[in-house]
């Protein structure tokens, strides 16, 4: 037995000594050694420092549209995360004050800092390979794009089916190049633009992006190339040629699953030279191509070709019912009706044509003469030509009168989907003599206006891609160019080589019978000039947009002795010859663009010219001569940089002058005795009787003068760009260090409309780096219907002064822009008792840092918002809500356009005011068409109450978390949430 306890207590020694060593050694440990907190501080510091570079280029990468890597996203959150672990175990390490609790909590402490120290290296580790990659080498854009065009929708059976099976054949992978054929005019472009429009509602969309370009008939392989690059946002090196940028996009496409959209093809188009991956090489990617041939798809290997036909009957008379209207209805205009739209053989476009010219003419006589005209006319080619040219021609000897048909005609000498300014067209109308040149400039133009809202109501022109111009559809065009060089009622002929890509022009095609030439954007390097040219009887030479085309030979000029309008715009020119001065019967020179073109010959000789454009030319004074063209009206030096002279005495001559154009010029206006001597001072311009439009920059010393402004406001239209001068200096150097590299989306909102005596936009008033004051400003807001102030002080008190002082509202202000400048609306004074601005249309607030609402502006200015049309809200960092709705504003009826970007704090569109009886409250916008919201991370709801908004035509949500804080709060899941939800999946 003793023996036994002997052993039994030896092991039981032992095992005590064993486990209290190891107590002994932990404790001892814990003890001893410090915890490796200081390690870990260390460690974290750099971590951290890595986060804030990320974070750093992460934003720059965004200011410039890129697209951040989901794996930097991710790193930044995991380091957050970390951050705020470690500091939590910092702090509860600092406060441990019992030794025993201290030292099971240290033991503790110390394998929980391993395990950080562990995730900090690994966190290095990821964000050192993140370095300076933090975002894809492509910037963001849209997945589709919104094509302008009617809808499909409530049309013709035959189309929507159509579309329907073009859509089907979409989502089949059986298929991935798709050719659309059929003869012009049958709406390929009309089918494929609204499938492209229906893929951007599409929330299930397959295809990261939707590519539209079209091709047109002289094939431009660069042109394609660059149209799908700019609709990447994808810089293609054009120094690396033709092979090197069909590698670029090669490459940039290979990362997307796109559908590419080539409409209006004529010809085989290479893939593999325009740089575009193959389906089948590519999967997931499509190609839909349209043309009038099969032997296109042929050419472009389709997987399956739907050929488009002619409408049946039915669906070709309710299309011609639609746009003849209810007279159709008449029994006896009816029989006629169904005959005429039998002869346009179920062609959309002949059926549209015919309708609209047709609608509302009621004597049956009417109706049986069209109809004779259309079976007695003449076709210029069998098949498929007779079929088309027979109606559209019937449709020109419609036009009432020899002048509208002219004017008709000309718009064929622009190139193919060419968006034409109508400002430009009109005055080329008028030098060519089918306008009154009697007239003054907004009677012509009102004319010119008038002209060509008739031809677009006869479907022969359209609305083209920029505001402020048409554009002929192309199968119009053929037909236009076929009539002016073979049928024309004056006999003459056309020569029309636009966008052909001629890199030279043979004498031969020139001759006496031709009244009108245009070889405008082509690629001429020189003109004939080893030949007599023969074409003395045209009246029009269009020679713009041939960039490399810098002479202009003496000989070349001499054979066009009658021109009324000569355009060498966009072209390398560096001096005119002598010759120039032998068209005396010139009416219109037109060299804007010519930016290598210094000067020109003295001019004098030109008595008879009405148009001059040296705008964006090298110019450094005025031409010699300029002061002796007592007929010119209309003289264009818009954005001459290097123009700083302006003689005296020479503008003040123009006695015939209507617009005077100095727009973003060198030269800036000064009152008499502020300018240097035989300079030009303001004073002169109110010698010119005449004038109807103004666009100059104007330094004012002093407070503006009564006369200056009166004599501004009897003007049609004006842009005065208003720098005071004790602040004119420091602001340009204010503008240059903080605009220079400041989005385009900043500056598009400053550029200033086209000005004409009946654009919206008419009397802009322009006011930057100025100390503002209410008697300064509210002389010149009398009548302007634009207003921009930019970096400006002093608009609290400029408000409060408006409110005491003024006598009745601006009701010609339709848009007011507020740029960067030093004011919160909170001018603690009285508030304006009626509304200050009840025609205001459009409301613009950029870098407007210090606000928090457009509802301090509204309520001192008395804002109704009755008439407003577009809200644009950039870059306001403390707004926290647009507007309060309340007594004063419920509803905004007009308001058709609500655009946000990047306001960090924006919590709410629309908020009401605590205690109104608000129960059932009207809608807030009926007429809203479009919301676009974007960079608005704290924005979580559109109104209190969701259910006051109405159906929106587009709506985009970019870096926005209101759709996830809707569905979490169980509201806003109607229809517009839905979309909501749509759009920000979608981006």
């Amino acid at each position: 037995m003793e023996v036994v306890a002997s052993i039994i207590s030896g092991a039981v020694v032992e095992t005590t000594r064993l486990l209290c060593g190891s107590i002994y050694s932990t404790i001892k440990n814990i003890v001893k050694g410090p915890l490796p907190l200081h390690v870990l501080e260390k460690e974290m510091k750099f971590l951290m420092a890595l986060r804030d570079d990320a974070t750093k280029e992460m934003a720059l990468d965004k200011r410039e549209g890129k697209v951040i890597k989901a794996q930097a996203i991710l790193w930044v959150g995991e380091v957050e995360d970390l951050h705020r672990k470690v500091n939590d175990q910092i702090q509860e390490a600092k406060s441990s004050r019992c030794f025993l609790s201290c030292s099971t909590k240290r033991y503790r402490m110390s394998r929980k800092v391993a395990k950080q120290l562990k995730e900090v290296k690994r966190l290095l580790e990821v964000g050192s390979s993140l370095a300076s990659s933090v975002a894809l080498s492509h910037p963001e854009f849209k997945a589709v794009e919104h094509i302008p065009g009617s809808s499909i929708q409530d049309q013709t059976t035959s189309i929507s089916e159509d579309l329907a099976k073009t859509m089907t054949l979409v989502s089949d992978d059986k298929y991935g190049i798709i050719g659309i054929w059929g003869m012009g005019g049958v709406g390929k472009t009309y089918l494929v633009r609204n499938l492209n429009n229906e893929l951007q509602n599409n929330s299930n969309l397959r295809f990261s992006c939707v590519l539209w370009v079209t091709v047109s008939k002289n094939l431009d392989i660069k042109m394609v190339q660059m149209r799908i690059a700019s609709r990447l946002h994808l810089n293609l090196e054009e120094s690396s040629g033709a092979d090197g940028m069909a590698i670029q996009l090669y490459q940039r496409l290979k990362e997307e699953s796109f559908l590419l959209i080539l409409d209006d093809v004529w010809e085989k188009i290479d893939l593999d030279k325009l740089g575009v991956p193959r389906p089948e090489e590519h999967r997931g990617s499509k190609i839909i191509l349209t043309c009038r041939s099969l032997d296109v798809c042929r050419d472009m290997v389709t997987d399956v070709e739907v050929k488009m036909m002619v409408l049946r009957d039915e669906d070709a008379w309710q299309l011609f019912s639609r746009y003849a209207r209810d007279v159709v209805t008449s029994e006896h205009i009816r029989p006629l009706a169904e005959a005429i739209c039998r002869e346009c053989h179920g062609l959309p476009l002949a059926i549209v044509t015919m309708g609209a010219a047709m609608r509302g003419k009621t004597k049956p006589e009417l109706w049986n003469h069209a109809l004779n005209q259309l079976r007695r006319s003449v076709p210029y080619a069998a098949g498929i030509e007779e079929k088309l040219y027979k109606p559209l021609k019937w449709s020109y000897d419609s036009l009432e009168g020899r002048y509208l048909k002219n004017c008709f005609l000309y718009c064929s000498l622009f190139p193919e989907d060419f968006s034409i300014n109508i400002s430009e067209l009109v005055w080329c109308w008028l030098v060519e003599g089918l306008i009154d040149e009697r007239e003054n400039y907004e009677d012509f133009f009102s004319r010119g206006i008038a002209l060509i809202e008739n031809l677009k109501d006869s479907c022969l022109l359209e609305d083209g891609s920029g505001e402020g111009t048409v554009k002929m559809h192309d199968v119009v065009r053929d037909v236009s160019i076929w009539i002016a060089s073979t049928c024309s009622e004056d006999g003459s002929e056309f020569l029309v080589r636009s966008g052909n890509g001629l890199k030279e022009i043979s004498a031969t095609e020139l001759s006496n019978s031709l009244r009108r030439v245009s070889f405008m954007n082509n690629d001429l390097e020189r003109l004939p000039d080893d030949s007599v040219i023969q074409c003395s009887e045209a009246s029009t030479l269009l020679l713009q947009g041939n960039r490399r085309l810098d002479r202009v030979p003496a000989r070349f000029l001499e054979g066009f002795g009658a021109l009324r309008l000569l355009n060498i715009s966009g072209t390398r020119i560096k001096s005119f010859p002598d010759s120039l001065l032998q068209l005396d019967n010139i009416r219109a020179l037109l060299l804007s663009n010519c930016q290598d073109l210094e000067e020109l010959p003295p001019l004098e000789r030109l008595s008879r010219l009405q148009v001059l454009d040296l705008s964006l030319t090298g110019i450094r004074e005025l031409p010699r001569g300029l002061e002796q063209l007592s007929n010119l009206r209309h003289l264009n030096l818009g954005k001459t940089r290097r123009l700083k002279v302006v003689q005296a005495g020479v503008i003040s001559k123009l006695s015939s002058l209507e617009v005077l154009d100095l727009s973003n010029s060198c030269y800036i206006w000064k009152v008499k005795g502020a300018v240097q001597e035989k300079q030009a001072c303001f004073e002169e311009l109110q010698c010119l009787e005449r004038l109807q439009v103004l666009s100059i920059r104007l330094i004012l010393c002093y407070s503006p003068q009564d006369t200056i402004i009166s004599w501004i406001n009897r003007l049609k239209a004006f842009e005065v760009d208003i720098e005071w001068g004790y602040s004119h200096l420091v602001f340009q150097e204010y503008r240059r260090s903080k605009y220079i590299n400041c989005s385009s989306l900043y500056s598009q909102y400053l550029q200033v409309p086209s000005l004409s005596p009946l654009s919206g936009a008419q009397r802009c008033v322009i006011m930057e780096g100025t100390y503002l004051s209410g008697g300064q400003v509210g002389c010149w807001l009398s009548k302007a219907s634009y207003l921009c102030l930019s970096s400006c002080r002093g608009l609290n008190k400029m408000l409060q002064d408006l409110i005491i002082n003024s006598v009745g509202s601006f009701s010609y202000l339709k848009k007011l822009v507020f740029c960067d400048s030093d004011c919160s609306f909170r001018t603690g004074g009285r508030a304006a008792e009626y509304d200050l601005l009840p025609n205001l249309e459009e409301l613009c607030l950029i870098l407007m840092t210090c606000i928090e609402s457009i509802s301090e502006l509204a309520n001192h200015l008395g804002l109704r918002f009755q008439r407003l049309k577009t809200i644009d809200v950039i870059s306001c960092g403390e707004m926290k809500y647009l507007l309060s709705l309340g007594n004063s504003i419920r509803t905004m009826p007009n308001l058709e356009v609500i655009w946000v970007h990047n306001c960090s704090n924006l919590e709410e569109l629309f908020n009401y005011l605590p205690l109104q009886n608000m129960t059932n409250p009207d809608p807030i916008t009926p007429n809203l068409r479009k919301l676009e919201l974007n960079d608005l991370p704290n924005l979580r709801s559109l109104c209190s109450d969701e259910k006051t908004w109405p159906g929106i035509d587009q709506v985009e949500v970019i870096n926005c978390n209101l759709f996830e804080t809707l569905s979490k709060n169980k509201m806003g899941l109607n229809e517009l949430g839905e979309r909501i939800g749509a759009a920000c999946k979608q981006n």
